[in-house]
């Protein structure tokens, strides 16, 4: 069985996330998604809302789970058995930024590849900065998220 590592911050997770992942089911048996502890950025929701939030996303999509970690995404994906780590990318800069830190996996992980996989193009201006300014304004974010996603529950998760 081929594994993937779909690694990020995902904060939150959006219809562009959701499009990449379903191109990496097109090419793996199994993706994780792994939504990563960065201790040098203040995150909108906490890692384990946002794996809820995924969780919510990708309930009715087989061979899809969903988890948080902390560390280096190379030793996570030994840990769980990936073999790729899977990144989406939405334009050009994305590309150079990913390019520069799949280089450096290979450098520490040769055994671990990266795959980059473009957005749609409907997709392609969505990110999760653009929805929390839209949820932090009061606007309606939900034409950016998946379906399966009530993020008013979350948002009230913040008020808390």
């Amino acid at each position: 069985m081929k594994t993937a590592l779909f690694p990020g911050s995902f904060d939150p997770f959006t219809l562009g996330h959701l499009d990449v992942l379903q191109s990496a089911l097109k090419l793996f048996d199994k993706v994780i998604v792994a939504v990563g502890y960065n201790y040098t950025k203040k995150g909108f929701f906490p890692p384990e809302i946002r794996a809820e939030i995924i969780k919510d996303a990708v309930k009715d999509i087989p061979n899809v789970s969903v988890c948080t970690f902390e560390g280096l995404t190379i030793d996570f994906c030994r840990k769980v058995g990936a073999s790729c780590i899977i990144r989406g990318i939405r334009t050009t800069t994305d590309f150079e930024l990913e390019s520069v830190v799949a280089q450096a996996n290979k450098k520490m992980a040769p055994e671990i590849s990266s795959v980059f996989i473009p957005s749609s193009h409907e997709y392609s201006f969505i990110s999760s900065t653009v929805v929390r300014d839209v949820l932090v304004n009061g606007g309606d974010a939900r034409c950016f998220l998946p379906k399966n996603v009530d993020i008013t529950k979350y948002l009230d998760y913040l008020n808390k």
